[in-house]
This record gives structure tokens, C-alpha cells and sequence, in this order.
């Protein structure tokens, strides 16, 4: 049987924070999993979505540079007319 589940290391032991069902004397085998820091985990999956195209890296990850202060009062401005994003995005394409 496998049971994942979570523990801390304190003074050279690893408490589980969860009661096991085990017997007295029962032997186990530990398997140590260490957690990366969150920030690290946060960029690996930014990473994995920009490889794939699923997202564009945020800043300092791309050579894509961010739009001008011009672009971007353009873009409220076209985003404040209350029409739908996906009629602007129509409108900008032109016709098929």
C-alpha cells in the first residue's frame, strides 16, 4: 500500500501533520519528496505554458518588448467603447 501525505522536519524527526493507521512496530518505507520554494514552482509552469504557446512570458522572459504608452491609452480607449473584445478583434483583422 502507498500513502502520501504530508510531514514536517522538526529536531531530526518528521511528525506526520495526519494520524496514521499503522500497527505498533509496524515497519515502513520513507520516501522524502521535497517541496520547491513556491516561486520556483510558479516559474516552471510559466515556463511550461510559454514553451507551448500558451501564455507570452512576462517580463524578462521574452524579447518581446511591452507596448508603448501611446498603445496602451489606444487600446483603453478601443476597450472603453463597450463593444465586446471579440468585435474589436473583428474589426482590427478587417475582412476575411
Amino acid at each position: 500500500m502507498f500513502q502520501m501525505l504530508p510531514a514536517v522536519y522538526e529536531h531530526g524527526l518528521l511528525p506526520p501533520l495526519i494520524p496514521l493507521s499503522l500497527g505498533e512496530n509496524q515497519t515502513v518505507h520513507i520516501r522524502v519528496w521535497l517541496d520547491e520554494s513556491a516561486d520556483s514552482e510558479l516559474e516552471q509552469i510559466l515556463q511550461l505554458l510559454a514553451d507551448t504557446g500558451l501564455i507570452t512570458p512576462p517580463r524578462g522572459y521574452s524579447d518581446i518588448e511591452p507596448p508603448l504608452d501611446e498603445e496602451r491609452r489606444e487600446l483603453a480607449q478601443l476597450l472603453g467603447t463597450g463593444k465586446p473584445l471579440s468585435e474589436i478583434v473583428i474589426e482590427e483583422r478587417g475582412e476575411l
